[in-house]
């Protein structure tokens, strides 16, 4: 007969923390033969397949570097999927917590910053930098002496453009 020896849950305080056990915690170990590391990332077994393998880390990336998703397709068939995940792809690159909303109107600040411009929302780099070299040249203290609030719109026009020219581009 086993010997009882005394638990160090009893009474108040508790010694141990709630959900922490005595018994060993069970591990899922890496489905490669001969790998005894936790088996923590699950790669599936076929294209289109619910079952699983379960690898370590080092094993999943191995097993990732020859997958083929398309297996098993025909060329059109796997032509078809590859357009339905760009466009699945596309619409999360379009999610607002991204920082540009659906209709691209960007933050208030940016949507401001295209005023100050005199451009859209969906302009792109290169046009952004040529409006910003077109009015730069044409506000900038220099080339305007007599006028006193040609460095104000200058400035105001610089600050623009280092606030779009700093934004991620779609």
């Amino acid at each position: 007969m086993a010997r009882f020896t005394r638990n160090m849950d009893w009474g108040f305080p508790r010694w141990r923390a709630y959900g922490q056990e005595r018994q060993a915690e069970r591990v899922r170990l890496c489905d490669h033969e001969g790998c005894d590391k936790p088996g923590d990332c699950p790669a599936p077994k076929s294209p289109h397949s619910n079952e699983k393998w379960w690898f370590c880390a080092d094993h999943a990336a191995q097993y990732n570097k020859n997958w083929n998703y398309f297996a098993g397709l025909s060329d059109e068939e796997a032509q078809a999927r590859a357009r339905e995940e760009e466009t699945r792809a596309r619409g999360y690159r379009q999610s607002s917590h991204w920082g540009w909303s659906g209709d691209d109107g960007g933050t208030a600040a940016e949507r401001q910053a295209f005023a100050v411009l005199g451009l859209e929302a969906t302009a792109t780099a290169a046009e952004i930098k040529s409006a910003y070299r077109k009015l730069a040249k044409t506000h900038h203290p220099d080339a305007n002496p007599d006028d006193a609030q040609a460095a104000e719109r200058f400035h105001g026009i610089q600050k623009a453009y280092d606030l779009l020219s700093k934004r991620p581009a779609k």
